[in-house]
């Protein structure tokens, strides 16, 4: 089972959320997603909830969201693709509790020592520059290291994002 809980982390509150852009720019009239939960009451590798937006060219990615699981295997909480790329964004938490795997235009950086647990709800946020290529995820307020990933290529084409799956 994986719940998600839309809301803004503290920290990212002046920065724009990849996620409620592109729920606004779906839809003709602007969706708030505060207090709404997706729910996948079976353990499956098809259910998911698909966005588009037609934005095709993101130079910084921040993305928040909540979410509750009792899933012990591995498995895709957020997933932002392009045809050039599967993983140009995505969280990827481990069956070992304690890690998530960022991947940003395929490189993946990984997250570990984090205090995840089952059957609770955990507020996560990840936010990357491609300037820069530094990449940072918040597990509940709690920030780890800021880490170098893919730098000076920007996230380029038809962005599909699934939540789930």
């Amino acid at each position: 089972t994986i719940q998600y809980r839309c809301t803004q982390h503290p920290e990212t509150t002046s920065k724009m959320l990849l996620l409620l852009l592109l729920v606004t720019s779906c839809s003709a009239i602007p969706n708030d997603l505060s207090n709404k939960m997706f729910t996948f009451p079976q353990e499956t590798n098809t259910a998911h909830v698909r966005l588009t937006t037609s934005r095709q060219n993101l130079r910084a990615v921040t993305v928040c969201f909540r979410f509750f699981t009792d899933l012990k295997r591995d498995h895709a909480l957020f997933s932002l693709a392009l045809p050039s790329f599967d993983n140009a964004f995505l969280f990827y938490n481990l069956a070992k509790l304690d890690s998530f795997q960022i991947w940003v235009n395929n490189m993946v950086t990984n997250f570990e020592g984090l205090d995840f647990k089952l059957n609770k709800w955990h507020s996560i946020c990840a936010t990357w520059d491609s300037t820069s290529g530094v990449l940072q995820l918040w597990l509940d307020g709690e920030p780890s290291n800021r880490k170098f990933t893919s730098s000076g290529s920007n996230i380029n084409g038809p962005i599909i994002v699934a939540l789930g799956q």
